[in-house]
């Protein structure tokens, strides 16, 4: 059997198990490519997968990611007798570092929404209206990317101030209680939108392009980075990557954790309440922001302080 036929019936194996392997598939038909679709699995070597896994530029953690991938595609080969046995490579890589989420000061934020004038430059590039909207939505809102531009307009009730997250990452969905100042953000722009770019329907996007239809998650990520280093934000902590567009789900859990420690509330009982806003599978994934910076840091440690203060006192 050639690779390209076994990732087809790989794939439909899967899916019948009811696994949306789309990141598996991508991977596995970009590596039948790599070493020729007709190519027969049996004649496929260790030298031909490392190839693969090796890339064209510096190791990242893709490495990792690709190797797992193959390695269950191949462990399911091996058990339909199509190989004798994985050729995969025996010694690994060692894993990159965690990748390091930033943390945008209120100070950036603003300073990222005052340069998004500077799209007006950009005639097929996100409207300053419509970039303005997305990132205080992301930021507002605590959404992935993608929950951002996948939004339909019947999605968004802003009568109820709510959102509506269907089917995303760990295939849940969810109910995003929105702010006034959002909500009025969201309004505004959906007079705006309505005037420019008239809906075709309830299921068309809600954020769409300057072409009125969706923005790909490529060209908001492109336009993100114009519009950072227009506004002169970047890291300076030597962290490998510079602040991304998804940094701002990051920033949003961190500044609302901070704000409840200033508010002296029960911030472990509220994480639990976030981490289902935030879609997060169990409340461990949300865990980590409560070591994110130093003003979070600075804020727990006072609590706790006064906690043990208080304790003494009554020692």
């Amino acid at each position: 059997m050639n690779i390209h036929d076994l990732v087809e019936l790989f794939v439909t194996f899967r899916r019948t198990l009811g696994e949306v392997c789309n990141c598996k598939e991508d991977i596995l038909r970009s590596f039948g490519r790599a070493v020729g679709p007709r190519t027969r699995v049996t004649r496929i070597r260790v030298k031909d997968v490392a190839k693969f896994l090796a890339g064209k530029g510096p190791m990242t953690n893709s490495w990792h990611i690709k190797y797992s991938a193959l390695k269950v595609f191949f462990q399911f080969a091996v058990s339909r007798g199509y190989v004798d046995q994985a050729p995969l490579p025996t010694e690994l890589p060692k894993p990159l570092p965690t990748l390091i989420p930033y943390i945008y000061s209120r100070a950036e934020l603003r300073r990222l929404l005052d340069a998004i004038s500077l799209f007006r430059r950009h005639p097929r590039r996100i409207e300053p209206p419509t970039m303005r909207a997305i990132l205080l939505t992301a930021y507002g809102a605590g959404l992935r990317r993608q929950e951002v531009l996948d939004l339909p307009i019947a999605d968004v009730d802003l009568p109820n101030a709510l959102l509506t997250i269907r089917e995303t990452k760990f295939f849940k969905s969810r109910l995003v209680p929105l702010g006034k100042d959002l909500t009025k953000v969201l309004r505004d722009y959906a007079r705006w939108r309505a005037v420019n770019h008239p809906a075709a329907g309830v299921e068309s996007p809600f954020f769409v392009g300057r072409d009125g239809v969706a923005i790909p998650i490529w060209t908001l990520d492109q336009a993100f980075s114009r519009l950072r280093k227009h506004a002169g934000v970047k890291r300076s902590d030597g962290g490998r990557y510079q602040p991304r567009f998804h940094d701002l789900r990051h920033t949003f859990a961190v500044h609302r954790l901070t704000e409840w420690y200033r508010q002296e509330l029960d911030v472990q009982r509220l994480l639990y309440h976030l981490s289902v806003y935030l879609g997060h599978t169990q409340p461990t994934s949300t865990q980590v922001y409560l070591t994110m910076t130093p003003e979070l840091l600075q804020q727990a440690g006072q609590r706790f302080e006064r906690y043990a203060r208080k304790e003494a006192d009554h020692a």
